[in-house]
């Protein structure tokens, strides 16, 4: 990092500290006291509610985060389950320190829906619903409730958290499942359709606000569900959940299994307000630069793809490439 900053012309400070020894946490207290350490003087005319660090205007977002630790040590989670780290930027993932219900599958947004008549009914209006579900309970099994509450308009997050695949139960094949992958249900031939496109069939419904985000880019998380809490109706986020048993990686590598689901377009960070699109974070800096990666830097790290062959491969790429002119386009309009 040190030699990154080596001979800059603003000569960027950077502050050591150190953090997470011997395996602890890195809570997000922490983050925010590493961050306050790098303060420069403030650029020229920066936006209101803003700080400088590194020589960059940084959300005021970043130092809201709640010193109050949410996650409780013991989940349930895999080793390296990039829905804990997502977790942080939302709520826990057991109901024990916020109240919580827990449903099946396929009646998430029905009980959410359920949940906001009932505060609607006891004029609460300073608590937000946030109902919570995988790819299986919103792509397939969910689709019906999620629809009818997002037709009507309903006033509350919805959150996929899309690990591609019924992960829960075996990982099984969902319509999430991406092509060439190997599921318990698809041991031999793989899938052989691509992923249901379901952030279009959320658009369609015309909501209020649509967004994707990855545990890999938390910051671009946080400032998703700060931003949507502040909208009324319905709002969808989209999560890309790593997920090393039902995708064959090291669970230590997590974090750059969802970097390189957003560096290669597998996974693009965006919003869509009002109508209209918008890249964020990592994706921002890749459709300007234009430094998207092949998407085989991406596949060949998962043992799920082991037996993708060549075609598959280029349909994939094709894919990939199909949707990200798309994205750009509606960058621009």
């Amino acid at each position: 990092m040190k030699a990154a900053f080596y001979g800059s012309e603003n000569q960027a400070p950077v502050h050591d500290y150190i953090a997470g020894l011997g395996g602890r946490d890195v809570k997000a207290r922490e983050l925010t006291d590493a961050a306050r350490a790098s303060w420069r003087e403030p650029l020229k005319n920066p936006q209101p509610g803003s700080i400088v660090i590194l020589g960059e205007i940084m959300p005021e977002n970043l130092f809201k985060i709640n010193a109050k630790e949410y996650i409780l040590p013991g989940t349930r989670a895999c080793q390296g389950c990039g829905l804990s780290l997502a977790y942080r930027g939302i709520y826990p993932s057991t109901p024990v320190m916020i109240p919580a219900l827990n449903n099946s599958f396929a009646s998430t947004a029905a009980s959410a829906s359920e949940l906001v008549a009932g505060l609607q009914a006891l004029n609460r209006t300073d608590t937000t619903v946030v109902a919570i579900a995988g790819d299986g309970g919103t792509f397939d099994m969910g689709i019906q409730a999620l629809s009818g509450a997002a037709e009507r308009g309903t006033d509350f997050i919805y959150v996929c958290y899309d690990n591609e695949g019924y992960m829960n139960t075996g990982t099984q094949r969902s319509s999430a499942t991406p092509l060439g992958a190997l599921t318990t249900t698809t041991p031999i031939a793989t899938k052989q359709q691509h992923k249901k496109d379901f952030l279009k069939i959320m658009e369609a419904h015309d909501i209020a606000y649509l967004a994707t985000a990855s545990p890999s880019y938390p910051i671009d998380l946080y400032d998703k569900f700060v931003k949507a809490k502040k909208i009324k109706g319905t709002r969808y986020i989209h999560l890309y959940i790593p997920c090393p048993p039902g995708w064959s990686y090291p669970p230590k590598d997590t974090v750059k299994m969802g970097r390189l689901a957003v560096e290669t377009g597998i996974a693009t960070l965006f919003e869509v307000e009002n109508g209209r699109f918008r890249f964020t974070g990592r994706s921002k800096s890749m459709a300007e630069r234009r430094t998207r990666l092949p998407v085989i830097n991406y596949l060949e790290r998962q043992g799920r793809f082991k037996k993708m062959n060549i075609e598959q491969l280029h349909q994939v790429q094709h894919w990939v490439d199909s949707k990200w002119q798309e994205y750009e386009r509606r960058s621009q309009e």
